[in-house]
């Protein structure tokens, strides 16, 4: 028997009799990056051969198998679990505002399924996103369930702004995470460089380009790559528009994903559509990775920029969720949830907005159904409502990154279901919580007192169910924690 796998660009031959394999396009004296992805390659390729040998070969759904990470089919971003992920989200200035770690959350609890973190990689006078806060906002966007789309805000207006980056300073600091970075390509895309080069000379944006995912991949990344255009990111000159067939063939994963970002330039409807119209043309992968309602005064076509991405199955991130100059383009006030612009309403609530059109990534599972019976009181036939019992409760370690921690909360109904519950400890020594999801929560000092939100207050007799989620201060600890039927 001859099988052929077809992996990436290798195509790998195996014989029955001979158990040999074969790499055509391969070399012998890859680079040690090179030389992981091939070892991810051939365990590929042994499961495989695993399954054909032992006679149980079928055929098996797209997207029944969960993949590696996110990748590229034509003009469609595809999740790990092979179903075409459409974002919806908005910005958020981590690198600026790093005391606004409960953001993500509430940009969470705002409906969107992604959201682009802007970090900061030293050339510029914000600072640098270290390896330890990276690794603590990729586990906050996992535990919200949100997509992370990071990105390194120095390269903004090279060639143009003062002290901006290049590209390849930009690879550099993606190669100090790459440790941090490598087995999140299920929930993370690298976004390399944002705006990498202003007005001056956009035409020196595709070699840079070029390089840069092609670095990216000697170093061992396997994410899906985004790339901003030149001009400012609105590539009114069409540079981005014009070689993008070049750049995407120069990607040896085949896993690179366009961003255009749409201010005053698309003041037009007809310019939106001209420009998405030219991507689908050529069969390949855009988002609008910025945009927003008005720029310096000027509108900006943002309900056709919504519905043409909703109909065309486009993603979009807003800029921003909050913190710009004057407040101009913020969606909320002072990171205040509760305090929505009308840019913000414009955002999430529009008709083409993310709470009509946002669904999560099939990565997270379903978001909770309140008809399911495992996640609503249970009612007791004796009294046609719901019964409540005595519970206990654990703190649980997801993650420690030294800086800070994950933690998660189980709760245990002993007898009867309960339709609600109340949690009360006290944290040894210096641990307090810094962020907290699925749960209403007070502390004081050291004091913590959380209860249920509704849909997770219930959990049936004898059963255990995971409850909420939080990051902390270091040390980790796991107290004794009380927990009240209510």
């Amino acid at each position: 028997m001859l099988v052929y796998l077809q992996i990436g660009i290798n195509r790998f031959t195996f014989t029955n009799d001979e158990m040999s394999i074969n790499m055509e396009h391969g070399t012998t004296d890859a680079a040690p990056a090179r030389r992981r992805r091939m070892r991810k390659w051939l365990t590929a390729a042994a499961a495989t051969l695993a399954i054909v040998f032992a006679g149980v070969w079928q055929l098996i759904p797209a997207g029944a198998q969960q993949q590696g990470g996110f990748s590229i089919d034509g003009t469609q971003l595809i999740d790990a679990n092979g179903n075409p992920f459409i974002m919806r989200g908005t910005s958020h200035p981590d690198v600026w505002y790093e005391g606004e770690f409960a953001s993500y959350g509430e940009i969470s609890d705002l409906g969107a399924n992604t959201v682009r973190v802007v970090l900061g990689s030293g050339q510029r006078n914000w600072g640098v996103s270290t390896a330890s806060r990276v690794q603590q906002i990729v586990d906050e966007c996992k535990a919200q369930r949100l997509i992370c789309v990071l990105e390194v805000h120095d390269t903004t207006g090279y060639g143009e702004e003062s002290g901006a980056a290049t590209l390849d300073q930009a690879v550099d600091f993606w190669e100090g995470l790459y440790s941090v970075l490598d087995g999140e390509e299920a929930y993370v895309l690298i976004n390399i460089g944002n705006e990498p080069i202003g007005n001056t000379n956009p035409q020196q944006w595709t070699q840079p380009t070029i390089d840069a995912i092609e670095r990216m991949r000697d170093i061992g990344f396997e994410h899906t790559l985004v790339v901003d255009a030149p001009n400012w990111g609105q590539d009114w000159q069409n540079v981005m528009r014009d070689n993008a067939p070049a750049v995407a063939a120069a990607d040896p994963d085949g896993n690179t994903l366009f961003s255009i970002h749409m201010y005053a330039v698309y003041s037009s409807p007809q310019t939106v559509i001209d420009y998405f119209d030219a991507f689908e043309e050529m069969g390949l992968p855009l988002i609008v990775g910025e945009y927003g309602d008005t720029f310096q005064g000027q509108t900006v076509a943002w309900e056709t920029i919504q519905s043409e991405a909703q109909a065309r199955g486009i993603g979009w991130l807003a800029w921003s969720y909050s913190g710009n100059t004057g407040g101009d383009l913020d969606q909320v006030l002072s990171f205040d949830p509760s305090q929505l612009t009308t840019w913000g309403q414009r955002v999430f609530t529009s008709a083409n907005g993310i709470g009509n059109t946002a669904e999560r990534a099939s990565v997270f599972g379903d978001d909770p159904d309140p008809t399911d019976p495992t996640t609503t009181p249970t009612d007791d036939p004796t009294t046609g409502g719901p019964t409540e019992g005595d519970c206990t409760a654990a703190i649980g370690v997801v993650n420690d990154w030294g800086s800070g921690w994950q933690g998660k909360v189980t709760v245990t109904a002993s007898d009867g279901a309960l339709d609600g519950w109340r949690l009360n400890w006290t944290w040894p020594g210096s641990t307090r919580i810094t962020s907290s999801w699925n749960t209403t929560l007070t502390a004081s000092g050291a004091g913590v007192t959380a209860s249920d939100v509704g849909w997770n207050g219930t959990v049936a007799g004898g059963q255990a169910r995971e409850v909420f989620g939080f990051i902390a201060s270091t040390p980790a600890a796991a107290p004794a924690v009380t927990c009240e039927a209510i």
